[in-house]
C-alpha cells in the first residue's frame, strides 16, 4: 500500500515512518501533502511535498491510503479529513508499532504516537489522534475526530465526545463524561462531567465558556 501524509511539519513523523517500516514490509510512504503553497515541490526530510488536498482525487486508488497529521485544531482535522474522503481518498491508521491494541476496538484514520497506552476494553472512533505518553484507561470510549495531547491521563470508564480537544497533561478522573466538541485546557483536572461544547480549565476543572462550532458530531463519512 502507498501512503500519503497530510501535514509536512513535525519531524517526529519521520521517526514514526521509520518505525512502521521496520515492523512491516507492505507499506510504502510516498510523500506528503500540505495546503501551504510555499511547501509545494519541496523536500521534507527526504520525502517530497507534492501539493495540497487538490491532489487527493488524482492519487487515489485501491492501493492508496491517506493519513491526516493535523492535530492543532480538531475542527481543522475534521474538515480536512472529510475533504479527503469526499475527494475519494481512503483514510488509514498510522499507529506506532509497539502500542498494545489487543482487546480494543479501533476506527479508521487514527494517528497514535509512541508510548501511548490504550488499556483493555477501550473503543476509539474514526479520525482521532493521541500523542506520545497519553494513557487511555480501561473501558473508556473515545469518539471520532478527537485530539488527546501528550501526557494526558484519561481514567477508566470515561466517555470522550466527538471533536473534543484535551490539552497537554490534563487529567480526567474515572467515569467522567466529556461532551462533544469540548475543550479541556492543559493541566486541567476534570472531576465532573463537561457538557457539549464546554471549555473547561483549572484544578478542579470548571467550564468558563462554550465553543462556537457548527457540527453535531465528528463523523467523517
Amino acid at each position: 500500500m502507498k501512503i500519503y501524509l497530510l501535514g509536512a511539519a513535525n519531524p517526529e513523523t519521520i521517526r514514526m515512518i521509520r518505525a512502521v517500516q521496520r515492523s512491516t514490509s507492505n507499506v510504502e510512504f510516498s510523500g506528503f501533502l500540505d495546503n501551504d503553497p510555499k511547501k509545494k515541490n519541496t523536500n521534507f526530510y527526504g520525502f517530497p511535498v507534492l501539493g495540497g488536498l487538490e491532489l487527493v482525487h488524482e492519487l487515489s486508488n485501491d492501493n492508496v491510503g491517506f493519513v491526516n497529521l493535523i492535530t492543532g485544531s480538531t475542527r481543522t482535522r475534521y474538515e480536512t479529513s472529510r475533504e479527503i474522503v469526499a475527494s475519494g481518498g481512503r483514510l488509514v491508521n498510522f499507529i506506532y508499532p509497539s502500542i498494545d491494541l489487543t482487546m480494543t476496538r479501533l476506527g479508521v484514520g487514527l494517528y497514535l504516537q509512541e508510548a501511548v497506552i490504550v488499556q483493555a476494553g477501550v473503543e476509539i472512533g474514526d479520525n482521532t489522534s493521541i500523542h506520545m505518553g497519553a494513557l487511555i484507561g480501561h473501558e473508556t470510549r473515545v469518539g471520532s475526530s478527537v485530539f488527546i495531547a501528550h501526557a494526558v491521563s484519561v481514567s477508566g470508564c470515561c466517555s470522550i465526545g466527538d471533536g473534543t480537544f484535551i490539552g497537554t497533561n490534563a487529567t480526567i478522573l474515572p467515569r467522567i463524561k466529556i461532551g462533544k466538541w469540548a475543550t479541556i485546557g492543559a493541566g486541567a483536572v476534570i472531576k465532573k462531567d463537561v457538557p457539549d461544547y464546554g471549555i473547561a480549565v483549572g484544578n478542579p476543572g470548571r467550564v468558563i465558556k462554550f465553543n462556537e462550532i457548527p457540527f453535531s458530531d465528528g463523523k467523517i463519512n
